[in-house]
């Protein structure tokens, strides 16, 4: 199954971009095994509209027109259900065995994401009440995929 995680804005050259790029080069040598594809990025530019929802629309067409048909979503949302580790593996672990062929993770800008959006997900998922800077939420999510792939197979790295 293929990963694909589709974010507005831009993470630039630095230590963010560092510390996702590390836990996705160690998923990506795991998930081959495990019938995960690499997680592949896509960003997509800001809207630069003046009204916070009509940012957060235009956004949502974007990140929409970008979907692969067909796909599994999750949402990354602050109104979101809080998984577990465990719990976040499990889902994956179900999407692939389930023959889809693409599961996309989508994170919405600093205004949020448009509830169009939100209602197509199959699961909107929260790291938690306290809102999150979109280019943490990347370095979170990457971090959670790689620890999905070290639970499905067996890897010590996940500790409880």
């Amino acid at each position: 199954m293929r990963l694909l995680t589709l974010a507005v804005g831009r993470l630039k050259a630095g230590p963010e971009r560092d510390l996702e790029a590390r836990y996705l080069d160690r998923a990506r040598g795991m998930g081959r095994g495990l019938g995960l594809a690499p997680v592949e990025l896509g960003e997509i530019a800001e809207s630069a509209a003046r009204r916070p929802d009509a940012r957060k629309s235009e956004e949502a067409g974007r990140l929409a027109a970008a979907l692969p048909g067909g796909c599994a979503l999750i949402a990354l949302d602050e109104r979101g259900k809080a998984l577990t580790s465990a719990a976040f593996a499990a889902h994956i672990a179900r999407e692939r065995d389930g023959g889809r062929g693409d599961l996309v993770f989508v994170i919405g800008g600093p205004d949020g994401m448009a509830d169009e959006l939100r209602a197509r997900a199959g699961l909107v998922l929260s790291f938690g009440a306290m809102t999150w800077p979109h280019q943490m939420v990347r370095i979170l999510l990457a971090e959670q995929v790689y620890r999905t792939m070290t639970l499905l197979a067996g890897h010590p790295y996940h500790r409880v």
